[in-house]
């Protein structure tokens, strides 16, 4: 699946469908990404901000369920403020392949619709924002973060930050950043994770998750 930064969210919940109707036992959810490989070195503006990484998740059939409730979004019509516009026509690259972002406008966007995505996602499972243990967004930038929490009234100790560590690395920022607050004791066995992603296209949703 492509989703760009909301992409393990998105596969998350395609491998929850598949789980719940019986259609496999295990899942392997992976999140990728090679930006390195679509980074104009020369543009400041995104060259620093991007990382290649990966991490993934197994989910397994149980009586008792893992993801309490997943919401996803899409909607094509903010593709400009965010996007790699070339394309391969014939085997050659058509336009810029490289990524394109303004800023101020990403900022704004994503903090707004990470905020109503959560609403929706606890809304769904009937809980409230104070059941969420641990927010854990795509790692986008520190201010996105920071802002996406004060908006939700999450703590900031309990909001996981690792962007610091690997940068955005999309697709793969929310199972490293789950990763790393397991190994280090915060995420434990019944707590409530959210697990959030905005990204170009533009995509977002998020997923509740009780460990």
């Amino acid at each position: 699946m492509q989703a760009v930064c909301s992409g393990f969210v998105y596969g998350l919940a395609v491998a929850d469908s598949f789980v719940r109707t019986g259609q496999a036992r295990t899942a392997l959810v992976v999140g990728a990404e090679v930006f390195s490989r679509i980074l104009d070195w020369s543009d400041r503006g995104t060259c620093v901000l991007f990382g290649d990484g990966a991490g993934a998740v197994v989910l397994r059939s149980d009586e008792r369920p893992g993801i309490l409730a997943s919401v996803l979004h899409a909607d094509g019509s903010h593709a400009g403020i965010l996007t790699a516009p070339g394309n391969v026509c014939g085997g050659k690259v058509i336009g810029s392949p490289y990524v394109r972002m303004d800023g101020p406008a990403v900022f704004k966007f994503a903090v707004r619709v990470l905020d109503e995505v959560a609403r929706e996602t606890v809304a769904k499972c009937g809980l409230a924002l104070d059941d969420i243990d641990w927010l854990i967004p795509h790692q986008a930038n520190i201010r996105i973060l920071e802002a996406t929490a004060k908006r939700l009234g999450v703590p900031r100790e309990r909001l996981v930050a690792t962007v610091d560590r690997h940068a955005n690395t999309s697709a793969a920022s929310v199972p490293l950043a789950l990763d790393f607050a397991i190994r280090d004791g915060r995420v434990r066995a019944g707590h409530r994770v959210m697990l959030q992603g905005v990204g170009g296209g533009f995509t977002w949703g998020a997923t509740l998750v009780e460990m």
